[in-house]
């Protein structure tokens, strides 16, 4: 979903071809960096970006193996994705940025910030994963993930995808507090993103690194404290993919970190509540500039 004055570009990093969408010419540069499963950046980012591009210079990439970016040669955990961050800016010609990340975006932009901080100016956590370590799920999510039924259940959606009544429904399903959310254009980029030829691969693969026997391989929590970036946590009340708990503590880790807690909203706070989300980070990022 690209809107008007919202440029496709591409760049090379650590030799993946990546896609991003470039939007405002106004410092301070952001970046937006996308969640994983049925994801790009001009998709769960799509209100973000026209209206952080008023006030900023924004860049949206997507990460390998989603939207219009090449696929990562192995199957990338956490790690990979915070290490092509540093390679990400140089390539763009940046010393500094600001990080807003999602979910898998929102663990690669606090993983970053904890080895980098002198290159990022503030970070936002929407949603994030890498809070917290225990597996959500135990032992019935470890035994999904590492089984067919992963791929089966990815297979199965895509077949959704292929009639427009049934992938409106399954669209509204990740929406089920605001389903009026579910626009045409909406849709049409969500029917695009699993009609493509390797739709949820990079997320599997993600999943299987990722997911350790009763625990996530990546938890910065014991780091937090030593966290120096000013930080904002964007967090869904009824998040059921990453508690809003998990977000609560790491605020209390985080020095002089802030907490805005979504009310009737779940894992995806920049879609379900856009205008709340948008005025939190228009207000965090402007602090930044006025100091």
């Amino acid at each position: 979903m690209t809107a008007t004055g919202v440029a496709d570009r591409w760049t090379t990093v650590a030799g993946v071809r990546l896609h991003y969408l470039a939007a405002g010419d106004s410092d301070p540069p952001v970046l937006l960096l996308h969640g994983g499963g049925v994801d790009a950046a001009g998709f769960s980012f799509h209100a973000a970006i026209p209206a952080l591009a008023a006030c900023c210079r924004v860049l949206a990439p997507d990460w390998p193996g989603y939207g219009g970016s090449a696929s990562p040669p192995t199957a990338w955990a956490l790690a990979e994705h915070v290490a092509l961050l540093g390679g990400l800016l140089d390539a763009l010609g940046l010393a500094r940025a600001s990080l807003v990340g999602l979910s898998l975006g929102g663990g690669a932009a606090l993983g970053f910030a904890l080895q980098a901080p002198e290159r990022v100016e503030r970070l936002v956590l929407v949603d994030s994963y890498g809070l917290g370590e225990e597996l959500l799920g135990g032992v019935v999510s470890y035994l999904f993930v590492h089984s067919p039924l992963n791929r089966l259940s990815w297979a199965a959606l895509r077949l959704l995808a292929r009639t427009r009544r049934l992938a409106r429904l399954t669209l509204r399903a990740t929406l089920p507090r605001h389903p009026e959310r579910v626009t045409e254009p909406l849709l049409d980029a969500f029917i695009r993103l699993l009609r493509q030829p390797r739709a949820g691969a990079a997320w599997r693969q993600f999943q299987r690194r990722e997911t350790l026997w009763l625990r996530y391989r990546a938890s910065y929590l014991q780091q937090l404290p030593d966290l120096r970036v000013p930080t904002l946590l964007i967090h869904g009340a009824n998040d059921p993919a990453v508690p809003v708990a998990w977000a609560e503590r790491a605020h209390g880790r985080i020095p002089g970190s802030q907490l805005v807690v979504l009310p009737e909203c779940g894992h995806v706070a920049p879609m379900e509540q856009p205008d709340a989300c948008n005025a939190a980070l228009l207000r965090f990022l402007a602090a930044g500039v006025r100091s």
